[in-house]
């Protein structure tokens, strides 16, 4: 599951981190490419010593060096971090997102309200939290079936603080 809730620290804060599932970690990506090289390189054996290969070696490494970029900035666009911090007085959303951006969301977790758009959002079971006259979206890069979860242990930890 892409979200944790860690132990709880000496302050009674409650943290949840969540982040993007990713498919293909960086080793995986290494085998890829490797494996995408050597398969374009076996028909090129036969064309050892001809002026042919020289022709098509450029367009083969830059169809290798054009995977290998798509991939690397897949992974730099999913380098996203939500981290919210639920105490009895406040509680705070703070988003990492790529390339360095941080947004933040503070409110009185005893009006908060956490809502499950089942069908009004970007995404199925869209969830969102709203207070302090702002409505923001918590994980929309989790799977349906993890917001659902998300939403039911979420409102659990919310009703308990009240």
């Amino acid at each position: 599951m892409p979200y944790e809730w860690l132990p709880p620290s000496g302050d009674d804060t409650q943290r949840l981190h969540l982040w993007p599932y990713r498919s293909l970690p960086r080793r995986g990506m290494v085998w890829f490419i490797g494996g995408t090289a050597a398969l374009i390189a076996l028909p090129l054996l036969v064309l050892i010593g001809s002026p042919v290969l020289w022709g098509l070696l450029p367009f083969l490494i830059a169809a290798i060096a054009g995977i290998w970029w798509a991939l690397n900035r897949s992974y730099k666009d999913g380098e996203i971090l939500e981290d919210l911090a639920l105490t009895e007085t406040q509680i705070t959303l703070t988003r990492h997102g790529p390339r360095g951006k941080v947004q933040t969301w503070k409110a009185n977790p005893h009006w908060v309200r956490v809502n499950l758009h089942k069908t009004k959002g970007p995404v199925p079971d869209y969830l969102t939290l709203t207070g302090n006259s702002r409505e923001v979206e918590l994980g929309a890069f989790l799977p349906p079936e993890d917001r659902v979860a998300l939403d039911i242990d979420l409102r659990k930890r919310l009703a308990a603080l009240r």
